[in-house]
């Protein structure tokens, strides 16, 4: 009796369970491919009129396997998509993908309503300007986001849902503090986008992407305790716009009468011929956004979460490229000279430090490089032994932006495990 009830048990054990499987796959069939539970996307579709049903419910998304990697193919040209392609950055990754020699085999551009039609001459051909739209989107093998937060939030997920979802490089905030998103700098912690289990993949903020070239490998060394930075940000920080407000007030104040003051639309405070301590919202504890993403983030990448970093950044009129000055306590002593080798050895890294020789970083010669500039390396007066000193310049539109982003896109044709160290 105990037998049968037992036996009783197990088949209404295994009946309930078959009724919470996806619609029409067995139990024990469920581990097949999550391609079984979803219809692909139609091509053709207009953005707003993609079918509910075309897509997996939550439940059957919960109940595929888990992605082991993500990764793009090394042997074949691949399908490649820019989102934003008229904005700054967004012509500095087509110009990033000629001048690396980036395996592009289809090259699309997404741009605004005022943008489409228009025709853009690119290494990979002429291409035409077009309106986003989904369903051509994921077609791509990877995509480059440089538009909005707000667009980002909206598209990059659907764009990457599903094993047949494109690869999504976003350049916004949107993501980057979301624990199950990857935050890469690729020579730094490219298996973490590797080992995503979401094809969203985000860029950090351009004034964390220059500072922790030089953090990182000084960190590996020494071992980092306490990190201050105070950053010096050009106007192409805020787009194309920016560097418009700059050029065209500086221009007002040169030709105007003695006491011109220039106009200001998209900076707090006039920028021409100022420096501006606020970049982004104040926070509660009186910092800005701006700095608190360079805490956030720095202890992210770096999986440092522990990490004091503290940092106030000023706007300054320049048009590219920003500087920082970064003092750092290690835990092991450090050696300036040792410091300068491995800074010089380091990938992205390039060391201009020649105080005899007036050499040392600075955005006229950052400007439009892809290595960030590190120099003025001394011990810290501060913390003796265990601090270092030193000054960082990169072109926020390059290592900020476009290059790093790219480059992500290059470290996901390496295996899981290998460190990434382009040449650049």
């Amino acid at each position: 009796m105990k037998s049968l009830a037992f036996l009783a048990l197990l088949v209404a054990c295994l009946a309930c369970a078959d009724a919470f499987a996806p619609a029409g796959i067995p139990l024990l069939a469920r581990s097949a491919s999550s391609r079984a539970f979803s219809t692909p996307i139609g091509h053709g579709l207009a953005v707003n009129t993609l079918r509910p049903a075309a897509r997996a419910s939550p439940l059957r998304a919960q109940r595929t396997a888990p992605r082991m990697a993500i990764s793009l193919p090394a042997d074949k040209p691949l399908k490649v998509g820019i989102c934003g392609a008229t904005g700054a950055v967004g012509k500095e990754i087509i110009g990033v993908l000629e001048k690396r020699g980036f395996n592009v085999g289809e090259l699309r551009l997404f741009g605004s309503a005022r943008s489409a039609g228009r025709e853009v001459e690119t290494k990979f051909g002429k291409v035409t300007i077009e309106d986003f739209d989904l369903a051509r989107a994921r077609e791509l093998d990877v995509v480059f986001v440089s538009v909005s937060g707000d667009f980002s939030k909206e598209w990059c997920d659907k764009m990457a849902e599903g094993d047949d979802g494109t690869v999504v490089i976003d350049n916004s905030s949107a993501f980057r503090y979301e624990k199950d998103v990857a935050l890469c700098v690729p020579e730094i912690n490219a298996d973490a986008a590797r080992k995503g289990t979401r094809k969203v993949i985000a860029n950090p903020n351009c004034t964390t992407a220059i500072g922790i070239m030089a953090l990182w490998p000084l960190h590996k060394k020494y071992g980092l305790k306490k990190v201050l930075m105070s950053t010096y940000q050009a106007a192409s920080g805020a787009g194309a716009e920016g560097m418009a407000e700059l050029f065209d007030g500086a221009k007002a104040v040169v030709d105007g009468p003695e006491g011109t003051v220039a106009p200001n639309k998209h900076f707090a405070h006039p920028l021409p011929f100022n420096l501006i301590p606020h970049i982004d919202v104040f926070q509660d504890n009186l910092y800005t956004k701006e700095e608190m993403k360079v805490t956030w983030e720095c202890q992210k990448i770096m999986d440092l979460p522990d990490l004091p970093v503290s940092c106030t950044s000023v706007r300054i009129p320049t048009f590219r490229a920003h500087a920082e000055t970064i003092v750092i306590e290690t835990e092991k002593p450090i050696n300036p000279d040792e410091a300068r080798k491995l800074l010089a050895e380091a990938p992205g890294c390039v060391l201009v430090d020649d105080p005899k020789g007036l050499k040392y970083p600075m955005p006229l010669t950052a400007s439009k490089a892809y290595g960030v500039e590190v120099g003025r390396v001394r011990q810290s007066v501060v913390f003796g032994e265990k601090g270092l000193e030193f000054f960082v310049c990169g072109d926020q539109l390059l290592r900020g932006a476009a290059l790093n982003a790219v480059l992500v896109a290059e470290s996901l044709m390496q295996p899981v495990g290998t460190d990434f160290a382009p040449t650049l």
